[in-house]
């Protein structure tokens, strides 16, 4: 789903190779992601025997009994499903484009940075209930013009609160917003890197 909505033109933060794309039959300029569309679709599939057995398993007595013969079918098909969609899956990836000029003027037009400035305003002794209230003003504000927190002048901060200093602008730029989450598991950087070396190590030592 995620594939499917980062190609469209609202979006536009990769873009699909025409090997993993069809175009409409309708409209010419339309360029279809079925591969993800198809595999989003064998989710039901899947899913459809996994509840097939669920129910043949709840009428069931203790120990076992012929129709536990049902699983077969549902399981070799579901392995299949899943094999085959992975394989396709991961040629996808593969060529797809990531358009990092699109993601990153994305990043710089959305209030996530909110929360960074309510933990800013904390760190400066101020109230956690009144930061928050702070913070929503401003975004409100923001809202109304058409703009974003780093657009905010300091003069306006100030006024609504006078912790707020010019390392504010830095503290809220997007890129170190993410260098500030180092908890395990967490979306810095350095957290992410490290869960792929994981995932990597696990998948190379064939242990799923």
């Amino acid at each position: 789903e995620e594939i499917i909505f980062w190609s469209t033109d609202e979006a536009k933060f990769i873009t699909l190779s025409d090997a993993f794309s069809t175009g409409s039959s309708i409209m010419p300029q339309k360029k279809n992601p079925d591969i993800a569309e198809l595999i989003r679709g064998k989710v039901g599939r899947t899913t459809g025997h996994l509840m097939s057995m669920l129910v043949t398993l709840k009428g069931l007595p203790l120990a076992y009994n012929k129709d536990l013969q049902e699983d077969k079918e549902g399981l070799f098909d579901s392995v299949r499903t899943v094999k085959g969609s992975l394989r396709i899956f991961e040629g996808m990836l593969d060529t797809m484009t990531v358009n990092t000029d699109r993601l990153n003027k994305t990043v710089h037009q959305d209030f996530l940075n909110a929360t960074e400035l309510a933990d800013y305003l904390v760190a400066k002794d101020v109230p956690f209930r009144t930061a928050h209230e702070i913070v929503g003003k401003i975004v409100y504000e923001c809202i109304q013009q058409g703009i974003y927190l780093l657009d905010v002048p300091l003069a306006r901060y100030q006024e609504l609160n006078t912790n707020i200093d010019q390392d504010v602008y830095d503290y809220l730029k997007p890129e170190n917003c993410l260098s500030r989450r180092k908890s395990y598991g967490s979306t810095g950087q350095d957290a992410v890197r490290h869960q792929l070396n994981v995932a990597k190590k696990v998948l190379n030592n064939d242990t799923l």
